[in-house]
């Protein structure tokens, strides 16, 4: 490689992190190409000589950003047998993961709604997400009523706004929002199991899974 072609492939580069920054910290709908070529120290025309436009500086952006931030291993989650363990295993993860790219993510989920390009740039990961959820209903009741009940608890379960209640403003740590939605996908799969209800510690029906303890419905209950 000669010294031109490394000094402009160092200038791509460049542009491609100013933009990811950029990206991070104020969101791609609110960073035209001009706020671009002044974080990376370059002329405007400099930026569209490396890139046609916003749609395709948008998608260098992400290839580099995704390099560095792999979501999980949908296929080692797969790995996992127990569906239990599965959903609590994939969900730490995918917790720890959305806590190391919440700026990125917020941003981006922002601008969804207002962008095309941002929109079509996500696609990827509205896939994966619908991905994660077929792995993570792998030996679960897929039929009926049960079925279309558990895909909602599932969805939910993985769903950056979720995590982001639960461990932003509820202030749980990963381990514990893990735990919780672990226990609302139980729920659900104990309900479809026993498609009954049980007195709850006042002594009235509830409408609690069998598998749950009175007791704990009562302390549940208490603590709220």
């Amino acid at each position: 490689m000669t010294r031109r072609a490394e000094s402009e492939q160092a200038t791509r580069r460049h542009i491609t992190e100013s933009a990811v920054h950029l990206h991070e910290t104020v969101g791609p709908a609110r960073t035209p190409i001009s706020a671009v070529a002044e974080h990376a120290g370059v002329r405007r025309s400099t930026v569209y000589r490396h890139f046609a436009d916003e749609a395709a500086l948008m998608a260098a952006c992400s290839a580099h950003w995704s390099a560095l931030n792999p979501p999980p291993d949908l296929e080692r989650w797969a790995e996992i047998e127990d569906p239990e363990e599965r959903l609590r295993s994939g969900l730490e993860e995918l917790y720890a993961y959305y806590g190391r790219t919440r700026g990125m993510l917020e941003n981006l989920f922002r601008d969804e709604a207002i962008s095309t390009t941002v929109a079509k740039t996500f696609r990827p990961y509205r896939a994966y997400t619908a991905a994660a959820c077929e792995v993570l209903m792998a030996g679960r009741r897929s039929r009926g009523r049960t079925g279309k009940r558990l895909r909602a608890a599932l969805g939910h379960a993985v769903a950056f706004a979720t995590w982001r209640s639960l461990a932003v403003e509820q202030e749980l740590d990963d381990a514990e929002a893990a735990d919780l939605m672990c226990r609302l996908v139980g729920a659900v799969a104990a309900r479809g199991h026993s498609g009954r209800a049980v007195a709850s510690g006042d002594g009235r029906r509830g409408r609690y899974p069998a598998a749950l303890p009175a007791s704990d419905t009562a302390g549940s209950s208490a603590g709220s």
